[in-house]
């Protein structure tokens, strides 16, 4: 007889509720290693690749920040272009 197990999480760390993620937020602290950003993707907004050259000292800087922040060195760079269209407007 074969007996079905449950899978296990693919997930290293224990899920979070959307309130424990939002304390962990206002607290300033890191939320990457708590999400699955493989995946993720904004609806209707259709996305295409680009290739940029930094600087080693400007890209060394970027990545200090992006940890500081807690996300990913893409995420971070995506941020802050984001808040530079934003704020030019």
């Amino acid at each position: 007889m074969h007996v079905q197990r449950k899978k296990r999480a693919t997930s290293p760390t224990k899920a979070l509720s959307a309130a424990r993620l939002d304390e962990m937020h206002d607290a300033g602290e890191a939320l990457i290693a708590h999400l699955d950003v493989t995946k993720a993707s904004r609806p209707g907004r259709p996305v295409q690749r680009v290739n940029v050259d930094f600087p080693v000292d400007m890209l060394q800087a970027i990545d200090r920040e992006a940890r500081r922040v807690g996300v990913t060195r893409q995420a971070f760079i995506k941020l802050r272009l984001a808040d530079t269209l934003t704020t030019s407007r």
